[in-house]
C-alpha cells in the first residue's frame, strides 16, 4: 500500500515541481490524523506547517469576544489554507480559528520547506497564488453580504444554495452567516408562515423555493 507522503505527490499541488522537490517532500511531510471537532488553530497560535488535507473538512471561522463565529470558508481535500499560507509568509500569528468537521487527515509541511518550494518551484508558488485570489474573491463576497445585505436576504441565499433538505442547526447556520441564533429562528419562523418552508427538529425543508428567489429579486 502507498504510504501517505507518496499519495500526496500525486496531488495537482505537487504535479510540475522538480523530483528533487518531489523527494524532500516525501522525506519530510509527516501524515497527520485529527478527530472530528478539534481545534486546528486558534487566534494567536504560531504557524510553523503547512497542513494538506487528504480527506474530511476544516472549518475557518472568525469569533468575538462574545463568542458569536462567522464562517470565513472552508479547507477540502487537497487545498490550502489561506491563513495559514499567511502566516508563514509573514511570521504573524493566526488571526482566527479552525476546527475539524469530520475526522481529517492529510500530511504536513514543514515551514522551512514551505518557503524552500514557494521560492524554488514556479508551480508550486502559482498553486499558492491562485489560492490567494479565489479565497480573497470569497471573503470579499463574505464582506459585502455580511455589510450591506439584510440577514433575511442572507438567509434565503443560504437556503436556495444547502436545499432543498437541510440539515443544520439554527445555530449552525447563525455561524455561517455572521449572525445570532435567536434571529435566524426568529426569521425561518417566518419563512415557515408564508409557507416557504417547514420546521422539525433535525431538518429544514424548503418547500417553495421560488417565493425565497422573489424575495431576492424584490431586493436588487
Amino acid at each position: 500500500m502507498p504510504s501517505v507522503q507518496s499519495q500526496m505527490l500525486n496531488c495537482g499541488i505537487f504535479d510540475s515541481v522538480s523530483e528533487s522537490a518531489k523527494e524532500k517532500i516525501a522525506q519530510h511531510c509527516q501524515p497527520f490524523t485529527i478527530g472530528a471537532g478539534v481545534r486546528v488553530f486558534e487566534t494567536s497560535d504560531t504557524c510553523q506547517m503547512m497542513p494538506i488535507v487528504t480527506s474530511g473538512d476544516i472549518r475557518v471561522f472568525s469569533e468575538s469576544e462574545n463568542g458569536r463565529e462567522i464562517t470565513l470558508y472552508r479547507v477540502n481535500q487537497q487545498q490550502l489554507c489561506i491563513l495559514t499560507i499567511s502566516c508563514l509568509l509573514s511570521g504573524d500569528r493566526y488571526p482566527a480559528n479552525a476546527i475539524t468537521e469530520s475526522e481529517a487527515s492529510g500530511v504536513s509541511i514543514p515551514k522551512a520547506l514551505f518557503m524552500e518550494l514557494f521560492a524554488e518551484q514556479a508551480s508550486f508558488r502559482e498553486q499558492v497564488l491562485q489560492t490567494f485570489s479565489y479565497r480573497i474573491t470569497e471573503l470579499m463576497q463574505l464582506l459585502d453580504a455580511v455589510t450591506f445585505k439584510k440577514l433575511d436576504l442572507r438567509l434565503a441565499q443560504f437556503l436556495i444554495a444547502h436545499g432543498p433538505d437541510i440539515a443544520l442547526s439554527h445555530q449552525a447556520i447563525a455561524d455561517e452567516l455572521g449572525s445570532v441564533r435567536e434571529m435566524v429562528s426568529r426569521l425561518l419562523k417566518q419563512f415557515e408562515e408564508k409557507g416557504w418552508l417547514q420546521l422539525s427538529r433535525k431538518l429544514i425543508r424548503v418547500i417553495d423555493v421560488n417565493q425565497l428567489k422573489l424575495l431576492l429579486d424584490s431586493q436588487l
